[in-house]
C-alpha cells in the first residue's frame, strides 16, 4: 500500500501564497500518477491538480496560472505551490496517489486551509 502524510496548510490572507506538501511512503514505486484535491463546506471534492509519472500536469480551470504542482521522486514528494490565493481556494486539501497494477488509490488524511478576504 502507499501511504500519504500532508502538510503546510494554514491561514492565509487574499492574495497571499502557500506550499502543501504531501509525503508517501510504503510501495511508492508502483505509484502511478498524484494529484491535489480540495473540499469546501457543503461541497463534493474536486481535482485541483494532477501529475503524471512522466511529468506531464493538469489543472482545473480555476487555479489554473496560480498554482503549481510538482513531484520530487527521490524524495516521495508531492507539492503544490498556491499564489493568488483566493477566498473561494478555502477547503481541506487532500493528496491522492494511483498506483500499483490493478491500479488502486490512497489519500491522505487532509491539510486545511482558509483563505481571508
Amino acid at each position: 500500500q502507499v501511504q500519504l502524510v500532508e502538510s503546510g496548510g494554514g491561514l492565509v490572507q487574499a492574495g497571499g501564497s502557500l506550499r502543501l506538501s504531501c509525503a508517501a511512503s510504503g510501495i511508492v514505486f508502483s505509484i502511478n500518477a498524484m494529484g491535489w484535491y480540495r473540499q469546501a463546506p457543503g461541497k463534493e471534492r474536486e481535482l485541483v491538480a494532477h501529475i503524471f509519472s512522466g511529468g506531464s500536469t493538469n489543472y482545473a480551470v480555476s487555479v489554473k496560472g496560480r498554482f503549481t504542482i510538482s513531484r520530487d521522486n527521490a524524495k516521495n514528494m508531492l507539492y503544490l505551490q498556491m499564489n493568488s490565493l483566493k477566498p473561494e481556494d478555502t477547503g481541506v486539501y487532500y493528496c491522492y496517489a494511483s498506483y500499483g497494477n490493478p491500479l488502486r488509490g490512497s489519500w491522505g488524511q487532509g491539510t486545511q486551509v482558509t483563505v481571508s478576504s
